[in-house]
């Protein structure tokens, strides 16, 4: 409200509104006051805008029609709000297919002209005052529409919806809950604008003669019935045009004040054709017994595919970092581990959580067996709720809990995670990072998780509350026996907190060893991290060192091995053939187990 062109919308919607409530009162009866000898007369002292073909007075006429004309805009703008937004989150609640095709269908009417459509839809709901508030609702509807898909396309990819669609959350739950709260504002600040549209609208349609019928009268009646004597009289049409147009501007520009920062994500990615992609042989998948086994697991998104063929496995009680650096895979091959790889992604390959598959664990058990910890505990949790309530869902959901014993359960966790339990009536804004990250593994906690996948966790977080975050994982893993995943890009972190590293580079697994044996790694790209990780024996008068060149886009792996271009090692073999994971490394000319003398780490 501190631009001028907002405070002008304000005070003309005032000055509407006032007349809205005032006007049928104040010059009702003088509205409808018919006098035939004083008909069809121009502005005069007694009648300063004319009188229409009963002797009636325009300027009270218009006057008191501000009620019917602002109530019939509101019902259009209402009208269309409930059908577009219910259109615009179809998608949300279908399958693909059915996504695909309500997408369509709002694409398709937004092309439509708005005023072809609104008559269109006032002459099938009836001429008259319906037909004509319906043809303006179901006009403005496509638009909406569009703008509610788009803005729940952006909250959908949220950590925060994808943690609630793993605890097993129904999609109408999830609108509901999740995505609609969140795209509320900006979806009442474009309702806001389309009212003043609206009149223009309904203003429209009665002057063409297909909205308000005599007896009743709106200002596009008034403009309809004045019309003929506009060459004459000009005057006559002045007060109903003023009053649409102040209205109308009115609203506007409060409306678009308010939504001038309401822009948000683009519509998702559509699908496309997925190209074969050689694999390569895989590491052993891990131990018999072993709480994760993943098997050839491969993530494409049409013709990319960033995780190409990677088997692992954990232990109970082990904790298994990953390493790599951005864009190397290690993101996806968590959600993929959770089953939260978004729409259009496809995933081969298998994901055994104590023996039994994935995708066989009922919504219960996965959402209590496996927790995920995201990098970034804002977006994991909804900015809209209380914290306590989001981590009671879990126990009303999967345990079975009542409301009030499933918040006490989560006061619990946090209070166990070193967050005072009074928080649990704070918003996620309202916390500290460390404190949000805290909450975020609490809520994990809620059920008995044998599986922890931190997906690169302190990685917002300065070191001290880095350091509490990782010792409270650690000591999460030494009390109750769960299993970590932790996936990280810093070699430092993940050598002193596991007990097995795995190395990504460009959607592979290039090498798998213990994480004391990081100084002696065989593949040249582990050795190139390690030494790009300054130390306190690091001399600091020499610059710091780096791998030359970039990872390639997951788009455009070469047919060999895809560190040949950055490899010092590289031969014409490298470029050519895939290497085969053997002893724990894929590479064609893989370092001894220990540098020899004179040898550089890299």
């Amino acid at each position: 409200m501190r631009t001028l062109s907002a405070r002008v919308g304000l005070a003309l919607v005032a000055v509407t509104l006032v007349l809205a409530v005032v006007g049928p009162w104040v010059w009702g009866e003088e509205a409808v006051r018919f006098d035939p000898l004083h008909t069809l007369e121009g502005h005069s002292s007694a009648h300063w805008l004319g009188t229409d073909d009963g002797g009636r007075d325009m300027l009270a006429r218009t006057l008191a029609a501000t009620r019917l004309s602002v109530w019939l805009a509101f019902l259009a703008t209402l009208i269309g709000a409930c059908l577009g937004v219910t259109l615009g989150a179809l998608p949300s609640v279908l399958g693909p297919r059915g996504a695909r095709a309500v997408t369509a269908v709002i694409n398709g009417l937004v092309a439509i002209p708005v005023l072809l459509l609104a008559m269109f839809a006032a002459l099938v709901a009836g001429t008259g005052t319906t037909g004509a508030v319906v043809g303006i609702g179901v006009a403005s509807a496509p638009g909406l529409a569009r703008l509610t898909r788009t803005l729940a396309a952006g909250v959908e990819g949220a950590d925060y919806v994808l943690a609630a669609r793993m605890l097993g959350t129904g999609r109408l739950r999830v609108l509901t809950r999740h995505v609609l709260p969140n795209i509320a504002e900006p979806l009442i600040l474009s309702v806001t604008a389309s009212l003043g549209y609206a009149l223009l609208g309904l203003a429209t349609l009665s002057l063409l003669g297909l909205g308000v019928r005599p007896p009743e009268y709106d200002w596009g009646r008034l403009l309809h019935d004045a019309l003929p004597r506009v060459y004459v009289d000009p005057e006559v049409i002045a007060g109903p045009a003023l009053a649409v147009a102040v209205a109308g501007i009115g609203f506007t520009l409060v409306g678009e004040s308010l939504a001038r920062a309401a822009a948000r994500a683009p519509v998702p990615p559509g699908d496309g054709e997925e190209a074969d992609v050689p694999l390569g042989r895989s590491p052993r998948p891990g131990p018999s017994g072993a709480l994760l086994e993943v098997r050839d697991l491969t993530v494409s998104f049409g013709g990319v595919t960033p995780v190409r063929g990677v088997s692992f496995g954990v232990a109970p009680g082990e904790v298994v970092g990953i390493v790599g650096e951005s864009g190397s895979g290690k993101s996806l091959t968590a959600l993929a581990v959770g089953g939260l790889v978004p729409y259009p992604g496809r995933v081969r390959g298998s994901v055994l959580l104590e023996g039994r598959p994935l995708l066989s664990l009922s919504r219960s058990e996965l959402g209590t067996r496996l927790a995920m910890v995201f990098q970034d505990p804002m977006a994991a949790l909804n900015p809209a709720l209380r914290v306590g309530p989001q981590l009671a869902e879990t126990g009303t959901v999967h345990l079975g809990l009542t409301r009030r014993s499933a918040l006490a359960r989560a006061v619990a966790r946090l209070e166990r995670t070193g967050v005072p339990g009074a928080r649990a009536r704070a918003h996620p804004h309202e916390l500290s990072g460390g404190m949000r990250q805290r909450a975020v593994i609490a809520m994990g906690l809620m059920g008995d998780p044998r599986l922890i996948v931190a997906d690169e966790p302190t990685t917002a977080l300065d070191a001290t509350v880095q350091r509490r975050v990782l010792d409270l994982l650690a000591e999460i893993n030494a009390a109750s026996g769960t299993a970590a995943l932790l996936i990280s890009h810093d070699i430092a972190v993940v050598s002193s907190r596991c007990s097995r590293v795995l190395v990504m580079y460009a959607g592979r697994i290039v090498e798998e060893l213990p994480s004391d044996a990081l100084r002696s790694a065989r593949h040249p790209y582990t050795r190139a991290l390690v030494a790009s990780v300054p130390t306190l024996d690091t001399d600091r008068a020499e610059p710091l060192a780096t791998i030359p060149g970039a990872q390639p886009a997951p788009s455009d792996v070469p047919a060999g091995c895809a560190f040949a271009p950055r490899c010092a090692r590289a031969t014409s073999l490298c470029t050519t053939a895939l290497p085969a994971f053997e002893s724990g490394v894929a590479c064609h000319h893989p370092h001894e187990e220990r540098p020899r003398a004179g040898e550089e780490e890299w």
